[in-house]
Formats: C-alpha cells, sequence, structure tokens
C-alpha cells in the first residue's frame, strides 16, 4: 500500500518513510521482520509497543513490503458487520488499536486467520498478554516495539524541521526529544508548534516557557500504569527514597488513582517491610486514610512521608515467605485435620470423641508458655517461618526463642 503525502496531513504523517529502509528505530526487530518478509507467506503479526514508536507504520511497510491488497481500519470504528464487508478482496488488514475489540469480537479473525483468507497485521499499546485471547495470540508473531531513544528521536525531529524548511538549532530538537518520552508523534507536533514561533522563541529556554505544557501519559490500564507502581514498590524494597519518590511523583503527575497507590503501600509494608519495622503497616494504611479524607494535591504529603518511611525503614519479608510457603504445603498436601486436642468440644458429643482432650492452656502456666504440638502430626517438627535477624524482628523473636531452648 503506497503512503500518499499532501501538505494538509500532520507532520508526523508526511514524513512517514516510503519503505523499511527508511525507518527509524526499533534495531532489535530488524532481523526478525526481513526474516518473517523473506518467508512466501507473511504470517499475522502482533506489533506491541507505546504510543509513537512505530507500530502502525512498520505494519503498512510490511504490507507494502509483500505486495497486495491493504486495507487500514482502527478496531474504535471498526464495527464487525461493516469490517466483513470491507474485507472482500483484502490481503492484508492492518489493524489499529487491537485491544480495543472485546474477547469475544476477536474471535470474528480466528477462522480468517486459520483459513489464510487475510493476514492480520495488528498493533496494540497494552501488554497483549492481558488483552488478547489465547486463542487469537497463538496465531499470531508478536513483535514488541521499544520507545525510541534520544538519538533516534533527533533524527526524526531533525526529518521533521527539514520538511517544514526549518532552521530549528539541534539543541532546540534536543530539547524537543526530551519532552516526548520515546513518542515520536508527540514530538513532530512540538517541532511543529516550534516552527511556527518567531526565531526568538527556538532558544530551549525559551521554548521551555512557550511550548504548550506537555502532559504525561498515564495509561491506567496500560503497561505504563503497571510499570510505574513495579517501579515504586521496588525503589521501596531496595531502600532507595529518591527513586521511589520520583516514581510516586510519576505516577501522580499522569493522574493515577490515590487509592490505587495506597493500597501498593500498604502490600509493601507488609511484604518487604514487615517485621522489620511492625509500625510500617500501621502509616501505610493511616496514609490511605489520610489521602482519602484530604484528597489531592495535599494527598500527595502523606504519600511522599509514606513512602519515603517504607523505604529507610528495615527490610524483613519473613512473613509474606513463611505465607507462601504454608500455602505451598495446603495446597500440596491438602489441609490436614486438626488435631483433636485443638478443637473446640462445643457439645457432650465432641467431649466424648475426644475434642479438647489434653490441651493446655498456657496462660496457666508461668511465663504463658507450654511446650505443646500445634501443627498436625504429620508435619510435626515443619517450620514456615524463619525470622530474619534485622529491624524489629529479632526482638520480636527473642522471647519465643528463649522459651523454645527450654
Amino acid at each position: 500500500m503506497k503512503l500518499e503525502i499532501t501538505e494538509k496531513q500532520p507532520l508526523a504523517h508526511r514524513i512517514r518513510p516510503q519503505d523499511l529502509a527508511g525507518f527509524v528505530g526499533q534495531p532489535h526487530l530488524r532481523e526478525r521482520v526481513e526474516s518473517l518478509l523473506s518467508s512466501k507467506r507473511l504470517p499475522s503479526v502482533l506489533l506491541f509497543g507505546p504510543p509513537g514508536c512505530g507500530k502502525s507504520t512498520m505494519a503498512m511497510l510490511m504490507a507494502q513490503a509483500k505486495g497486495g491488497k491493504a486495507l487500514r481500519v482502527s478496531a474504535p470504528e471498526a464495527g464487525l458487520t461493516a469490517l466483513r464487508r470491507m474485507l472482500a478482496g483484502v490481503d492484508f488488514l492492518i489493524l489499529d488499536e487491537l485491544h480495543r475489540f472485546s474477547k469475544a469480537q476477536q474471535d470474528f479473525f480466528l477462522p480468517l486467520l486459520e483459513s489464510g483468507e487475510i493476514t492480520l497485521l495488528a498493533t496494540t499499546t497494552e501488554n497483549p498478554s492481558f488483552c488478547v485471547t489465547r486463542q487469537l495470540l497463538s496465531r499470531l508473531h508478536v513483535l514488541r516495539l521499544r520507545p525510541l531513544s534520544g538519538e533516534e528521536l533527533l533524527e526524526i525531529a531533525k526529518r521533521g524541521a527539514a520538511e517544514l524548511k526549518t532552521a530549528l538549532p539541534e539543541e532546540s530538537l534536543k530539547f524537543l526529544a526530551s519532552m516526548c518520552a520515546g513518542d515520536a508523534r508527540t514530538l513532530l507536533n512540538l517541532v511543529e508548534y516550534a516552527a511556527e514561533l518567531p526565531q526568538e522563541k527556538w532558544d530551549p529556554e525559551q521554548l521551555r516557557h512557550t511550548l504548550p505544557e506537555v502532559v504525561l501519559r498515564g495509561d491506567r490500564d496500560g503497561d505504563s500504569h503497571y510499570e510505574l507502581a513495579s517501579a515504586l514498590i521496588k525503589s521501596i524494597r531496595g531502600s532507595d527514597p529518591d527513586a521511589a519518590l520520583y516514581y510516586l511523583a510519576c505516577l501522580l503527575e499522569t493522574g493515577e488513582d490515590p487509592r490505587f497507590i495506597t493500597r501498593r503501600l500498604i502490600v509493601s509494608a507488609s511484604e518487604d517491610v514487615g517485621l522489620g519495622d511492625p509500625q510500617a503497616l500501621s502509616l501505610a494504611v493511616a496514609c490511605q486514610q489520610a489521602v482519602e479524607f484530604v484528597g489531592l494535591p495535599e494527598g500527595s504529603i502523606p504519600l511522599a512521608e509514606t513512602v519515603v518511611y517504607l523505604a529507610l525503614a528495615p527490610k524483613s519479608n519473613a512473613t509474606y515467605a513463611a505465607m507462601r510457603a504454608a500455602q505451598k504445603e495446603v495446597r500440596q498436601g491438602g489441609a490436614m485435620p486438626v488435631p483433636l486436642h485443638l478443637r473446640n468440644a462445643s457439645t457432650a458429643l465432641q467431649k466424648e470423641w475426644g475434642y479438647g482432650r489434653g490441651y493446655q492452656y498456657p496462660h496457666a502456666f508461668p511465663g504463658a508458655w507450654v511446650d505443646q504440638e500445634y501443627l498436625p502430626p504429620e508435619l510435626k517438627g515443619r517450620h514456615f517461618y524463619a525470622p530474619k535477624e534485622q529491624g524489629q524482628e529479632p526482638k520480636l523473636n527473642a522471647w519465643a526463642k528463649q522459651h523454645r531452648k527450654k
């Protein structure tokens, strides 16, 4: 499919490459794309990556390289009934935003791909593991595209400036490239905007104050949502308050729901800090209540306090690991019967069966401790909890250790 170019089109469309040799970025995919194109029949492909990294352009260039009739549609605009009619005689369907189709709608493509009636070249900004059905995914070659690097963005910016016949300085183009988070489409919109400004406004510092506010992309259902949350928690786990604050700021500036953040902090307080500092969980819960009460933007203050506290707190995942070990035992071996002496004898018949017989009440013994077996006989001597020697955990375990030695 030949890419039609006119001066009325946005700059991002006007400088689309006409062949794969002119495609900028994704060097890690070049060999695989060439391999797919060298096959007798191009297989169906899913291109997955962030906005503005070249997914649709690559799909169109792959179809163009193989020849044949291509149709490009966007999932939000395409009803399946109309799409069925449009596919007559089409060799390649370039479908943008596949994730916008429900999983039931995605089944529409299964017989078409199975029969080889069309080659599907689909794009998505969302993780296909979560947004594409297993049946459809098994019929697609997944190509993961990355955000464009600074050098790649600069090359695209220079192409855009040349197309506009403007002499924007290289340092200004670098500045614009730094503002668009690997998104070439955003970059070219900024280049187009800057080119219309008076020349005295082209200095990077002038551009900083002149350009429209660049709104950070916040995709609550996409990968960036989970990647930022993951980076926040891993920075807390790694005791790096600066990195944790940075990712907290990213989440807030992209419009993340603060309730999502506080839920993650509560989990981290138990999983990563745990008994290293038992007060961490109380602080995280208090943070959730504070944020609910005061809202944003003031809610960022208790969020920051909690994030820094969790990052600085002594870490222990002993209770988390213990729970996982106990769960694994139950899943593999099933739930063993509770020993009779630990069962409540609520009725005369239960007493007759031996419920509660032989149970020793710890408070009736010195130090409120008595040597008594609590696990089922099959698990006698089994340990799930392995305490860490850091933070408050050694102090918390000292009492129990003292009695176990007796």
